[in-house]
């Protein structure tokens, strides 16, 4: 009796000790690339690599972790997303909003950003290497002066 307790202990600590996993919830990755509509959805850790979001609705939305690599966000509202760790690479986001948005840790490699509002935005440690970014105030260093 005891070798079997202590064998199901032994199975069941590492499970007890992980930190919860996060996947993005599959009925909110269909309504967004459906609708285009998907204001407060898990969408952490989803696959969203060349998806047309086209003026999308991702207000409030968790896209933490995302793969939204070569994704069409012209003109998506991402008002408060969380997009901590989200791959950006070769994205492109005109005339978006991140207003208040977490960009930290996010990956913007050879990203494609035009007048895309970041004002209150976080934005620590973020790869902007190779991107074009045009009227956004995204910079390497210093403060923006106006």
């Amino acid at each position: 009796m005891k070798r079997h307790l202590l064998a199901a202990t032994l199975l069941i600590t590492p499970l007890l000790l992980a930190g919860p996993a996060r996947a993005a919830n599959p009925a909110h990755v269909k309504q967004l690339l459906s609708t285009g509509q998907c204001f407060g959805c898990d969408l952490s850790g989803a696959n969203l690599a060349e998806a047309h979001l086209i003026g999308a609705d991702l207000r409030e939305a968790n896209l933490q972790g995302a793969n939204l690599y070569r994704a069409n966000l012209e003109g998506a509202d991402l008002t408060g997303a969380n997009l901590t760790g989200a791959n950006l690479t070769a994205v492109f986001l005109t005339n978006a909003s991140l207003n208040g948005a977490d960009l930290d840790r996010a990956n913007l490699t050879a990203a494609i950003i035009n007048t895309a509002d970041v004002s209150g935005a976080s934005m620590e440690n973020m790869t902007i290497t190779d991107a074009k970014i045009y009227n956004t105030q995204i910079g390497v260093g210093g403060s923006y002066e106006q």
